[in-house]
């Protein structure tokens, strides 16, 4: 299985870091996380062909494609109000194989970090599409760790972002298993 890993928002914060709060920036703990898992998931015996990060999604999907990936995941940290939190994973709407991915995914995070668990989700070009989701062609998803802006989820994204990055790479796993 050929996985792609896309940290979510531009290198190093420019021109954006995505969202943040409690001193943390978006860019930086997706990059951080990314890096873990593409580690994991290579010992694992995963070829992980590229971990690119970039404001341009259209060069993010394009590597992808080009790459011929199996799967395709985005990671990001939410942000709403301060008040919400948890973990979702959003999948293209209509894809099965998506929808089991995204479940992998986030079961592993819910059960090793104990985050509340939002659900998976599923995003419908033209009402709440993604563009990374609509536009791979791999089995797409984009994992929320947590909500940047809430206090307890930043101090889980703060500590604990070897535990988040090896909970990808066994939701990864688990779903080459068919988990």
């Amino acid at each position: 299985m050929r996985v792609f890993l896309n940290p979510g928002h531009a290198p190093d914060g420019n021109p954006d870091p995505g969202a943040c709060g409690y001193g943390l920036r978006e860019c930086d703990v997706a990059k951080n996380v990314a890096d873990l898992a593409a580690d994991y998931l290579s010992a694992a015996g995963v070829e992980v062909v590229s971990n690119l990060q970039s404001d341009s999604l259209h060069e993010v999907v394009s590597v992808s494609n080009c790459a011929e990936a199996d799967v395709f995941i985005s990671i990001h940290c939410n942000a709403c109000n301060g008040v919400a939190q948890g973990t979702e994973v959003w999948h293209h709407y209509g894809s099965g194989e998506g929808e089991k991915l995204a479940q992998c995914i986030q079961n592993q995070i819910v059960d090793a970090l104990g985050t509340v668990d939002r659900g998976t989700k599923g995003a419908k070009p033209g009402v709440n599409g993604l563009y990374v989701l609509s536009n791979t062609d791999a089995v797409a998803v984009l994992v929320e760790l947590a909500f940047i802006d809430h206090e307890g989820d930043a101090g889980l994204l703060r500590s604990r972002q070897d535990e988040f990055a090896r909970a990808i790479a066994r939701g990864i796993t688990d779903y080459e298993g068919e988990c």
